[in-house]
C-alpha cells in the first residue's frame, strides 16, 4: 500500500489493517524459522507497512487532539 493510500484509511480501518499485518508476520516468522519462507524480503515489505500505518495514526491523533 501506498502512503496515500494508507492516509485515505479511516483510524478503525488502519487499526483492523495494522492488526491483519502484525498477523502475516507472526505466520511469516514461524515460516522463516521451519525454513519454509520462500521470499524473505516479505517480511521487511510488510514491517515497513506496519510503520507507515502507525505514523499516519499518529499523525492522525494528533491532529484531532489540536483540533479539540
Amino acid at each position: 500500500m501506498k502512503i496515500k493510500e494508507i492516509r485515505e484509511l479511516s483510524v478503525a480501518e488502519l487499526g483492523a489493517r495494522r492488526r491483519e499485518i502484525k498477523e502475516e508476520v507472526f505466520h511469516l516468522r514461524v515460516q522463516q524459522q521451519s525454513g519454509q519462507l520462500e521470499k524473505p524480503s516479505q517480511l521487511h515489505t510488510l514491517r515497513k507497512e506496519v510503520a507507515r500505518i502507525e505514523t499516519v495514526l499518529n499523525q492522525k491523533a494528533k491532529s484531532a487532539e489540536a483540533a479539540k
